[in-house]
């Protein structure tokens, strides 16, 4: 087995990682801050300050040349808590549109439920901003199309926030796929297992949870109208109005890593099935989740995201190809490669032995051993992620990249769009217990 060091590594994943615009942070960040004036630095606003919009900040104030000025979210505490953090200068508000009426703002980071996505982010492009829109990009599939035409007729940047397709690891496995490492590619079994409370969205609802301190008619948006509950302000994944389920929460990276590593649009079809077995506290979406689904490129897609596991939480890939298999795990890319034989074989062990002798004899004339010790053995690399590696960071520098450069991002708004349209495909089959059919092409249930 030979392990890669982590100069050895980001050397032979340079060429995919400059395509995909990867770039370690430990290599570039002083080299950069070191260009950046004062005056130079992108306007940041935080939409959305939960824990994925308070993570994803942290990560993108790490960015050289860029600069939090204001945070909007439906909970005062939020608003107060981003003081705490980013300084009592920034401006807050429950209003969204407030921060689009800026001109200090150059960019905005969405972070909301699910429901809001397509709003905010269409609203924030006409306002003149870019975005980077956490994933899922889509909570139904009509939200698609308006964000990519806002996108381009507004010809503003737009990253989703699948931060796994700027991952070093992933751009040194799209290289190793095409040069055929593991042959042609048949079969991609993907997994994300959780065996926690919170990892199952029971997040904690604070103490001072009232219609006074959020803003319960803003955050239910276009969601039915229903009187306060805590829970579902808090807690909204667990609700099919606010968010779209493990589907748009977790199967949307696998996806994601799919389609970047393969250069696939997307499957033709899918079927799932799924159920509620554990978390059964009120949530209308499946805590166990198992999707198939086919590739007009010739290869299957078979995923599960599971909230019931007894185990250690993973995630992870495994590519089976005609002449070896590829894992990916959150630390390594792993090649097999065992080629199938080129003999056919023989069972001749019933025959008589004389027969067995003649048999063996006349194969052999024709297969005639390739090495004489036996088959040669298994050829095992490992490409080891380097220490204090953060994928989330290089997605937010490929985001503020483009932002400078106007060139577009690693995952644009059609990338988003095929990869959450294919996530929801199995929550439309579970709904509708059939396979259902999509075009990768046009992006539509078929």
């Amino acid at each position: 087995m030979r392990t890669f060091d982590r100069r050895t590594f980001l050397q032979s994943a340079a060429k995919t990682a400059a395509l995909a615009g990867t770039v370690s942070r430990l290599d570039t960040l002083f080299a950069q801050a070191a260009k950046r004036s004062p005056n130079d630095n992108i306007q940041l606003a935080l939409i959305g300050a939960g824990i994925q919009g308070q993570g994803d900040t942290k990560f993108a104030l790490q960015v050289p040349g860029v600069k939090l000025v204001a945070v909007a979210d439906c909970y005062d505490g939020r608003l107060t808590h981003a003081k705490e953090l980013w300084g009592a200068d920034i401006f807050t508000t429950r209003d969204y549109r407030e921060i689009l009426s800026r001109k200090d703002v150059d960019a905005v980071l969405i972070a909301t439920p699910d429901h809001w996505h397509k709003q905010a982010a269409v609203d924030a492009m006409h306002a003149g901003k870019d975005v980077y829109l956490e994933k899922p990009m889509i909570h139904l599939y009509s939200d698609g199309p308006q964000i990519i035409e806002a996108a381009q007729s507004t010809n503003r940047i737009l990253q989703v926030g699948s931060q796994r397709v700027s991952n070093i690891l992933y751009a040194k496995a799209k290289e190793l796929l095409a040069s055929g490492a593991i042959g042609k590619l048949n079969m991609i079994t993907a997994r994300w297992d959780r065996n926690s409370s919170t990892g199952a969205w029971n997040y904690s609802i604070p103490l001072d949870a009232s219609t006074e301190t959020c803003d319960w008619p803003r955050f239910l948006g276009s969601a039915p109208k229903i009187p306060w509950n805590a829970e579902r302000f808090f807690q909204w994944r667990k609700w099919k109005d606010y968010g779209s389920g493990v589907a748009g929460d977790l199967f949307v990276h696998l996806f994601s890593g799919t389609h970047f590593i393969t250069g696939s649009h997307g499957p033709t079809r899918a079927i799932a099935t799924g159920g509620l077995r554990y978390w059964k506290d009120g949530r209308d979406v499946d805590d166990v989740l198992l999707g198939l689904l086919d590739y007009p490129e010739g290869f299957n897609l078979s995923l599960r995201v599971n909230f019931v596991d007894g185990g250690e939480e993973s995630e992870g890939f495994l590519f089976t190809g005609s002449e070896g298999q590829m894992e990916i795990t959150t630390r390594a890319v792993t090649v097999t490669r065992s080629p199938m034989s080129k003999e056919p074989g023989y069972t001749v062990s019933t025959f008589a032995d004389a027969m067995q002798r003649q048999y063996i004899e006349e194969y052999r004339k024709k297969y005639p051993l390739p090495h004489p010790d036996g088959p040669p053995p298994r050829n095992v690399e490992s490409y080891v992620i380097p220490d204090g590696y953060v994928d989330s960071y290089d997605h937010f520098q490929n985001f503020f990249d483009s932002v400078r450069t106007r060139k577009q991002p690693v995952e644009d708004a059609t990338f988003g769009f095929r990869a959450a349209g294919a996530a929801l495909l199995c929550n439309l089959s579970v709904d509708r217990d059939s396979v259902v059919h999509w075009n990768p092409e046009t992006m539509k249930v078929v």
